[in-house]
């Protein structure tokens, strides 16, 4: 099976498809150059599968492309972070990284 990540602006969303099926969604709030992801679901019978890191791993890569910081209210959103500092971490504008239970980066 295929996964395949896209962004839906009209939505307010990235969208996860397997197959031609929408399995799961991240939902974000665009405001300026910065991206609030809110929410962050896959669908239980697609779970197990990573589908989810997929999803966030694909937004935050979007979101360094078009250069927006990143505000992770999104509790998943938040654990990929973390998980993945040396990737995803300076994207949380540093002021803000405390707010969120972020490490600060080394240095």
């Amino acid at each position: 099976m295929t996964a395949t990540v896209r962004d839906n602006p009209a939505a307010d969303r990235f969208e996860i498809y397997e197959d031609g099926q929408r399995v799961g969604l991240a939902v974000y709030r665009l405001n300026g150059d910065r991206i609030a992801f809110t929410h962050t679901e896959v669908d239980p019978a697609f779970g197990g599968r990573g589908l989810a890191r997929q999803l966030v791993t694909t937004a935050l890569d979007d979101a360094r492309r078009r250069g927006l910081a990143v505000l992770p209210f999104c509790p998943y959103v938040r654990k990929v972070i973390a998980e993945n500092t040396d990737s995803y971490l300076d994207l949380v504008p540093e002021g803000e990284r405390a707010r969120f239970g972020l490490a600060p980066s080394a240095g």
